[in-house]
């Protein structure tokens, strides 16, 4: 049977119908579209919104395995990865590693990364591995083109990059860098204190004032190419 305009008439089922008072029992993933970077406290898959219409910078202070688990993650959605490092060599078995022969992974000098060419169907992620000091990109982030800049430390580049970030990665620090941490990003005092703390792999992933621990296992494939998960490179 065909009715003019609405095409066939589809099976007839019972609606499902939830009454108010039963809302908040249901729980829906939020931002569940993006990279799956580890697990929270509570053993439920973190995800990082990396591809984005708007420009989204992250600035991660940690070290070099867990900027380059997320960059093969991010590659193997099928996002593109330029990574603008002043140490290629470390960079070299991950990048041909990913996308099992395609470039998708491609190395930078400082400061020589090319236009992107990003788009909805061609998102990019650039990786700044530029040391204490990175100076400031040749490529900003923009519509589907996020920035992710390591730090190994709380370096005196760190409040400018935190005060552009919209997601900031902290992993073990000092407790002197710990405070620093916690007055820039407005931090609970439970927070702070557990900073100096972390394992291997974990990272407080915030905001201002806001902020969740996340761990990073690494898969066969990624411990196998990258060794186990470390925050001294």
């Amino acid at each position: 049977m065909v009715r003019g305009g609405f095409g066939l008439i589809g099976p007839r089922r019972e609606r499902h119908v939830v009454a108010a008072a039963d809302l908040d029992a249901l729980a829906l993933p939020v931002g569940d579209d993006g990279v799956v970077i580890g697990e929270d406290a509570g053993g439920r898959p973190a995800v990082l919104g990396v591809n984005r219409p708007v420009p989204y910078e992250v600035t991660l202070i940690g070290g070099l395995w867990t900027a380059q688990v997320l960059a093969l993650r991010t590659a193997a959605t099928g996002a593109r990865v330029a990574v603008e490092t002043g140490r290629p060599q470390v960079w070299s078995g991950p990048a041909r590693a990913a996308g099992g022969g395609q470039e998708c992974v491609t190395l930078h000098e400082v400061g020589r990364v090319p236009p992107q060419g990003a788009s909805a169907g061609a998102p990019v992620l650039v990786v700044r591995d530029c040391g204490v000091r990175p100076p400031r990109g040749r490529v900003a982030a923009g519509p589907w083109r996020s920035v992710l800049t390591l730090l190994p430390y709380l370096s005196p580049a760190a409040p400018r990059l935190l005060r552009n970030s919209s997601l900031v990665g902290v992993q073990r620090v000092s407790p002197e860098e710990a405070e620093q941490a916690g007055a820039l990003l407005r931090l609970p005092r439970t927070t702070v204190d557990a900073l100096p703390t972390l394992g291997d792999g974990v990272t407080l992933w915030c905001t201002r004032g806001d902020g969740t621990f996340v761990l990073t296992r690494g898969t066969e494939t990624e411990t196998g190419l990258l060794g186990a998960a470390r925050r001294i490179d």
